[in-house]
């Protein structure tokens, strides 16, 4: 599945109500970024105003602290992301209704210059993220999210900077993770 296109929202306007906060001179961290999906989250009504579809992922596009990318995004029951990364930006999300799953990887990979890779034995992680549990991660962070639900939605809030340079896809069986695909925003739109 490939990154949406970039759409932006009557939702996300400042005069909507959507949080939203100017831009700083200082970049916003992890911890800022975490702070805003968890302000976001809490906008019932910008909750509310994602239209769900039953097939497929939805999303709106938000606007973030500091210059920061920022998604609120529509999960259908049994939906998820499959492994990626998101290259040299931090990142946060947060569950706004539902619950997803995150599989991710304890072990820093290297940036570039490799194809396949044998993961070694204690390096995965699981967590359960409900409604209004997130997480925040740094630089190449190796995940997946999933809904696992058979018959709920789940929404989430994400945001990331510096906005996405790139993102690697992954496939993975067993402990052998493989680059399968490099994408830029170029690819996106």
């Amino acid at each position: 599945m490939s990154v949406p296109s970039f759409v932006p929202s009557p939702a996300s306007s400042p005069a909507s109500g959507a949080p939203s906060l100017s831009a700083s001179a200082a970049a916003p961290t992890q911890a800022d970024l975490l702070a805003f999906v968890r302000r976001v989250a809490a906008d019932t009504r910008l909750i509310d105003s994602l239209p769900l579809d039953p097939e497929g992922r939805t999303w709106v596009r938000l606007e973030g602290p500091g210059g920061s990318e920022a998604w609120l995004i529509g999960w259908p029951p049994g939906t998820g992301t499959g492994w990626h990364d998101h290259a040299d930006s931090l990142g946060a999300f947060l569950t706004a209704r539902g619950e997803l799953t995150e599989h991710s990887l304890a072990a820093r990979l290297p940036t570039d210059g490799w194809k396949t890779l044998e993961l070694t034995d204690g390096v995965d992680r699981v967590r359960r993220l409900p409604a209004g549990r997130g997480r925040s991660f740094g630089h190449h962070h190796v995940h997946e999210v999933l809904n696992a639900s058979v018959t709920e939605h789940a929404v989430s809030v994400h945001a990331y900077y510096p906005p996405l340079p790139r993102i690697r896809r992954f496939s993975r069986t067993g402990q052998v993770l493989r680059l399968e695909q490099v994408e830029r925003p170029e690819d996106w739109q």
